[in-house]
């Protein structure tokens, strides 16, 4: 773990030097993720299922990396264990990263279906991807970061400036949503299954970030309806109800990819060294307001 503070203040959301790896990193919230964390000095490895997005994807990170910082990637399904322990091995190996000091889990699929329509074998897949495939990458990952990352007597606590010997350090954000916590969130009902689990990723969050205490801390991103490509399919093709929607905000918008960044990158630093278990909502106002 590259020691990013001691008292400097200027490095409290340094990111320079450090690692990470990032599911359902070819589109969305999760390129937008390794695009930020690139262009602030950390290597990036962007996995998906899809190897021609994760190429374009990875043209897209390099163009606005810094310099010195690998971008690579991995096509495989994070919902599949053998694939997620041949990930540790390979991003962290000397052909990968070489470590891995942060994990973001973006993976996830929706679709719209009322209770009284739901498709139980989608339902299924649904928790299969949006939350059996966050449990292994966490088990995995997490656990390389709490038994590798062994640096800790380099590494500077914020609130002393004084070494912190306690070992295994790293970072983990998981990508839940507003509809973690509200039934029904500014677009009407119809979301029973992946309401369900994006309720699962709030709890594993919060369990993952009990188990891998206290230097490896978990956190997640609820954000409010977003243009990404999953939710354009979804969102209401009419514009009045669109601007209906942001209207409902005291953002008075739909929220975009980048929206999420900032939370990301200050999740992924030593700014946020005392958060853990905690979920970050990017929803323009909606939890707080409604």
């Amino acid at each position: 773990m590259p020691k990013v503070y001691n008292g400097d203040l200027t490095k409290l959301f340094d990111l320079t030097g450090k690692k990470a790896v990032i599911f359902g990193g070819a589109g969305g919230f999760g390129q937008a993720i390794a695009e930020g964390y690139a262009a602030n000095g950390c290597s990036v490895c962007i996995s998906s299922r899809s190897e021609e997005k994760l190429q374009a994807a990875k043209a897209a990170i390099e163009k606005v990396a810094a310099p010195g910082v690998k971008v690579m990637y991995l096509a495989g399904d994070a919902g599949d264990e053998e694939f997620v322990k041949k990930a540790v091995e390979i991003v962290t190996g000397p052909d990968g990263l070489g470590g891995c000091d942060i994990l973001v889990n973006s993976q996830g699929i929706n679709k719209k279906m009322w209770s009284w329509e739901i498709e139980t074998d989608f339902f299924e897949k649904m928790l299969h991807t949006n939350v059996t495939s966050l449990m292994l990458t966490c088990k995995y990952f997490g656990n390389w970061m709490k038994d590798h990352n062994l640096e800790g007597d380099e590494y500077a606590a914020p609130a002393s400036g004084q070494p912190n010997t306690n070992k295994g350090y790293g970072k983990i954000i998981n990508i839940g949503s507003v509809r973690g916590i509200r039934a029904v969130a500014n677009g009407g009902g119809g979301n029973v299954p992946y309401n369900t689990t994006k309720g699962a990723v709030e709890m594993l969050t919060k369990a993952y970030a009990a188990d891998l205490r206290p230097n490896v801390q978990v956190n997640a991103i609820g954000p409010t309806i977003t243009y990404t490509p999953m939710m354009v399919g979804i969102l209401p093709p009419d514009e009045n109800v669109r601007n209906n929607i942001a209207n409902a905000l005291p953002a008075q918008r739909i929220g975009y990819e980048v929206d999420v960044v900032g939370a990301a990158i200050f999740l992924a630093s030593a700014a946020s060294d005392m958060v853990t278990a905690t979920t970050i909502y990017p929803d323009g106002g909606l939890v707080a307001t409604s």
